[in-house]
């Protein structure tokens, strides 16, 4: 059988430094997939609601305890920032930001406006 040489591998996230854009971009997906499970959580807390009080005192017994309140802060946060990249995204399919430059501003306007947006919504909703 003949000696096969080794192959060299793709350069991965061990020598690739992590980049704003690429950040933003797996970001977005997992803010994506936060909101889909959120809509689970929706969900239930609308059949605890068909289902009579003892089943919704069951569910908001857990939603008023940190992990619950944890969570609908992070829900918060991602609908904003889902939001606010999906407009971003819409520009780019208008053709309008593309220069380096531009990506990096209107990703970290991203970021704080979806920081901001949460912070000023969950001070109102406490």
């Amino acid at each position: 059988m003949p000696k096969t040489r080794a192959r060299p591998i793709s350069p991965h996230l061990q020598i690739y430094r992590p980049q704003l854009t690429s950040v933003l971009s797996v970001f977005h997906r997992v803010s994506g997939l936060l909101l889909s499970l959120s809509s689970v959580a929706f969900s239930l807390w609308l059949c605890s609601l068909g289902l009579g009080e003892p089943a919704y005192d069951r569910f908001m017994y857990y939603a008023h305890g940190w992990p619950g309140l944890s969570f609908v802060v992070i829900v918060i946060f991602c609908v904003y920032y889902h939001l606010f990249n999906g407009v971003r995204h819409l520009f780019w399919d208008w053709g309008w930001g593309f220069s380096l430059k531009t990506v990096h501003a209107s990703g970290w306007a991203v970021v704080v406006a979806a920081l901001m947006s949460s912070i000023m919504t969950v001070f109102l909703i406490t």
